[in-house]
């Protein structure tokens, strides 16, 4: 195994597979480590938007918002597949915002970025079909706007599968136990399954998300590192609570948001929470506090109330956000900050970021440690990306024409995960018997062997949770069954 590169990447999160990709592609021998799997922490816990963050010029963070609707058409027309429109309804509530600040930030919001693709905000009657059944009575007006849906795990897997294409290494379940600063270069102690070794790099790039400040006390011992302000987010998962294909975003009284989402077909997701958060990252859930208040914030608005037993499943997970001294979780800075420490081979921090800006941000990274090449990612397609978004449904038609057996309900799934990566996975199978093992669902051996040898997939949680949402619609029998599917081979990690 190679053990001599040009950067380490250590953090398979969302910035450090956008760095490795990219850095890959300018011909650099590039290395990724993550300690476990690809997305396991932020970047899947997300609220699975690419937005450019409209609440975010209440705090005149207008060069972020420009930026992320710059990018939030970029990465629709990079992956058409696992990004896709949504239409977000604002309704106005007396005593909040009022309306002339609504359509102000609406109107900025539809022209900061050279909108293209998605259309513009329109005032909506909130008395009409099909929002007076769900909303409560007294809202009556409201605007609709168009912000983006993202795959966040599959952002991630994609990117590092571009990278791995281009050349990089990618390894999970391995953890950077080590950083030794040389006179030319970095001894990186990592640690897997396998046991310990090393490898050297000129460079290194410190994307450990929440443990961002762990990587850097190892690589510069002695010193404080104290960069990072923790911010759990968490959602609920309920069954169907509307009809329709649009999201709603609720205002607060307490000045923050939350978002009502249609998800994964029979389900809404609701959420954010904005909670200091001070514990281990790695075990995080949601609280009984954060369940109340997300439950009490949508039964402003919906006309029938939930409550916190009525979810099917829940997540949650810890921005790491640069400590920028805001005296509010809310307010503190989603914009990301660099390290540079030049002091010999050189190290990068990363602090903060989004997934809408993730590109931007790789970008801006490696320029700060002096990387040439010119940037090539901007109009580039990643991994089963080569659809046109507008014509996406034309595209699950051709498929649905291609593979007649399936039943249309999967051919629509597949091509949400893999898009054009359809064919890699089907390959000339003739019918629904050359997928092998059926293990639930729609779910067969043929998907799980093509996710361990192209997504890095490795336990059963792995595809069901972040790969795919499947543990929301096959039974803990069939889950049960995709684990012992795992248990039975040896996979690579």
């Amino acid at each position: 195994m190679e053990t001599d590169f040009d950067l380490l990447v250590v953090g398979g999160g969302i910035n450090g597979a956008g760095i490795a990709r990219d850095a890959a592609g300018r011909g650099l021998k590039v290395c990724l480590v993550e300690k476990d799997d690809l997305a396991q922490h932020t970047s899947s816990a997300s609220t699975k938007l690419v937005h450019g963050g409209l609440r975010y010029l209440e705090h005149y963070e207008f060069r972020l918002v420009r930026e992320s609707l710059i990018e939030r058409e970029r990465l629709l027309k990079m992956a058409p597949h696992i990004i896709w429109p949504l239409r977000f309804v604002l309704p106005h509530d007396k005593g909040l915002r009022p309306k002339w600040m609504l359509r102000l930030g609406l109107f900025l919001y539809d022209n900061l970025g050279g909108r293209k693709l998605l259309p513009p905000t329109r005032n909506v009657d909130l008395r009409q079909s099909p929002h007076a059944d769900v909303l409560e009575e007294r809202l009556t007006h409201g605007f609709e706007y168009s912000d983006c849906w993202v795959e966040d795990s599959r952002l991630v897997v994609l990117n590092c599968m571009d990278a791995k294409e281009r050349g990089a290494s990618i390894r999970t379940r391995t953890e950077c136990i080590g950083l030794t600063r040389g006179d030319t270069q970095w001894t990186a102690t990592l640690r897997s399954e396998s046991g310990e070794e090393t490898l050297t790099a000129k460079m290194v790039v410190n994307a450990a998300g929440p443990w961002v400040d762990t990587v850097l006390g190892r690589a510069i011992p002695g010193e404080t590192h104290a960069n990072l302000r923790l911010v759990k987010g968490s959602h609920l998962i309920f069954p169907k609570l509307y009809d329709g294909e649009h999201c709603y975003i609720f205002q607060n009284k307490d000045d923050r948001i939350i978002f009502a989402i249609p998800y994964e077909r029979d389900f809404t997701l609701v959420g954010t929470t904005d909670v200091l958060f001070t514990g281990d990252p790695s075990d995080i859930d949601i609280s009984a506090d954060e369940a109340d208040y997300i439950c009490k914030a949508a039964n402003e608005y919906l006309r029938t109330d939930v409550s916190p037993d009525e979810a099917v499943a829940s997540y949650a997970g810890v921005r790491p956000l640069y400590e920028d001294k805001a005296a509010s979780n809310s307010t503190v800075t989603r914009d990301y900050q660099f390290e540079l420490e030049e002091d010999g081979p050189k190290l990068l921090s990363i602090f903060g970021g989004k997934l809408t800006t993730y590109r931007k941000l790789a970008e801006h990274a490696l320029e700060r440690i002096g990387i040439d090449g010119g940037s090539w990612t901007a109009d580039a397609v990643l991994p089963g990306g080569e659809i046109d978004p507008i014509y996406f449904d034309r595209f699950v038609g051709d498929q649905a024409a291609l593979f007649p057996w399936l039943d249309e309900k999967t051919v629509l799934r597949l091509a949400r995960a893999y898009g054009t990566r359809m064919i890699d996975l089907l390959g000339d199978a003739q019918g629904i018997n050359d997928l092998g093992e059926h293990l639930g669902g729609d779910l067969y051996a043929s998907e799980l062997e093509y996710l361990v040898e192209h997504e890095f997939a490795a336990t059963a949680e792995d595809v069901l949770k972040r790969r795919s949402k499947l543990y929301l619609h096959i039974d803990d029998a069939a889950q049960a069954k995709v684990a012992r599917w795992f248990d039975s081979r040896k996979v690579p990690a």
